[in-house]
């Protein structure tokens, strides 16, 4: 049979052809809404304790919230990260892929508020924010100048201006977040 085709090579290429333009047309027509979820749902747990080294954070912080949220339904594991440069906790929990992500969200955010109370009220006045969030990135996008006529703070600022917004608003995009220059101050 492969003598067949190393003899008649077009004959192999007009298959390979057909091939692909039947695969093309028939993964238009797949359910994707039916295929299971792969990624495990995640929620990200934000709090900024100005001032605070990452022992403070982690102290004050992130094990109040975690004594609390431990233990919510179907929680598979959580994680923390303390960053000193913007004094900013994060604890992202992740939880089974059979779970529905905002039921997730509202029991995350039940025990987040009853670690409230034993936070730094530095922390509270500033805000604790509960989120639904993906480790891994959906969309990558890079700006730039091609004639080198605007730097990287330029950028950075009309990223935020006209394109954070806009992304945030479409249909299941839970963060969008510019990396690189911080904004302009005003």
């Amino acid at each position: 049979m492969s003598k067949f085709f190393i003899n008649r090579p077009i004959v192999a290429m007009v298959i390979s052809i057909v091939m692909m333009i039947v695969g093309a047309i028939s993964i238009l027509s797949l359910p994707i809404a039916q295929f299971p979820n792969i990624a495990p749902p995640e929620i990200q747990i934000s709090a900024t304790y100005v001032g605070a080294d990452a022992q403070t954070l982690e102290q004050a912080v992130a094990t109040p919230i975690e004594q609390q949220v431990s233990g919510v339904d179907n929680m598979n594991y959580m994680y923390s990260l303390n960053a000193t440069g913007n004094s900013n906790t994060t604890v992202i929990v992740n939880f089974d892929v059979k779970t529905d992500p905002n039921t997730d969200l509202i029991l995350t955010q039940a025990r987040e508020t009853q670690a409230a109370s034993q936070l730094p009220a530095d922390v509270n006045n500033f805000g604790v924010t509960v989120r639904k969030s993906v480790s891994a990135p959906l969309m990558l996008l890079s700006l730039y100048s091609p004639h080198g006529t605007y730097d990287a703070k330029f950028l950075a600022n009309y990223a935020y201006i006209n394109i954070t917004d806009p992304l945030t608003r479409a249909p299941g995009i839970g963060n969008v977040q510019v990396f690189g220059a911080g904004q302009y101050a005003r």
